[in-house]
């Protein structure tokens, strides 16, 4: 029964194959196809046609609007002048305007006075033959007169504290003792390159040093740890200061110096010393200015 079936399905789908092939012979689907692709064409020419008539049929809405919006002639003038006040200008409101100032406006460098303090750090030896160097921090106050706009005089006051190391002495009992240095000076400085932004200033400053070295050696001698004795003796700082403006008062100040000292002792080697000093802190400019001489301006007439 199966293949009976079979076959007869077979059989039909023969007849179907041929007589397809015989209506593709005899021209039907290429009418078929034919008409389809006119078709085709129609359509999409109906569809651009819609299109390019609703885009020219746009742009005349609102060409309407504002010829709704005119005012009547019937209206009284007194609403004429309200129209402008209810009109407001396109773009994003802001809530104010921002004015710009330059802090640094008003640097002048024409002050009679200023007067300067920073932390301070200095290197010293406490002793002629001690190799290990005692590392001291402490206070730099500094004040200066102003001759003219590049030269003044300067006066300087520091004080540097701290502990040191020392030689081996009798039980060891003196361990990184407390020492201190005072140094009071005076001396020219110069106004080198400068602007609003800030300035350098070279000085050259020579006074005396005060050395507190023997207050912590429990009993003993400063021969024993191989320290100097207290005295006072030649000091002076060559450097300068790096001033960075932050107001037209108040500055920003940074004074490298090369400390130098020249504690005697019994020692057969060279008691001048030569050791680094830094300090940083603020200046402030007192408002009272030098009597600068104006030129007269003179005009050209033309």
């Amino acid at each position: 029964m199966r293949s009976a079936e079979s076959k007869l399905q077979y059989c039909s789908f023969q007849r179907l194959f041929h007589a397809g092939l015989a209506i593709y012979h005899s021209g039907v689907i290429r009418l078929l196809n034919h008409v389809t692709r006119n078709l085709i064409v129609a359509a999409i020419a109906v569809v651009f046609a819609a299109s390019f008539q609703a885009q020219t049929q746009a742009p005349a809405q609102p060409q309407a609007a504002p010829q709704s919006q005119t005012p009547a002639p019937s209206q009284p003038p007194a609403q004429q002048p309200a129209q402008p006040q209810s009109q407001q200008p396109a773009g994003p409101q802001t809530n104010g305007v921002y004015i710009s100032s330059d802090p640094l406006a008003g640097v002048r460098y024409d002050n009679r006075w200023d007067v300067s303090l920073g932390a301070a750090y200095g290197h010293i030896h406490a002793g002629p033959n001690l190799r290990e160097g005692a590392n001291l921090g402490g206070l730099d106050l500094s004040g200066s007169y102003w001759l003219t706009r590049r030269f003044g005089l300067e006066g300087s006051a520091r004080g540097y504290l701290g502990t040191s190391g020392a030689i081996p002495n009798p039980g060891d009992i003196v361990k990184g003792p407390f020492v201190a240095q005072y140094m009071f000076m005076a001396g020219p400085e110069y106004l080198g390159p400068h602007n609003k932004h800030g300035a350098f200033v070279l000085h050259a400053l020579f006074g005396g040093s005060y050395a507190d070295f023997d207050t912590d050696l429990r009993h003993l001698t400063p021969d024993q740890i191989g320290f100097y004795k207290d005295q006072f003796a030649f000091g002076g700082a060559l450097g300068g200061h790096i001033d960075l403006n932050r107001s037209p008062r108040w500055v920003f100040r940074i004074t490298p110096d090369a400390l130098i000292t020249g504690y005697s002792s019994t020692s057969q080697y060279s008691h001048i010393q030569w050791n680094f000093g830094i300090s940083a802190g603020v200046e402030y400019k007192f408002k009272k200015t030098r009597d600068v001489q104006k030129r007269p301006i003179i005009y050209k007439h033309r």
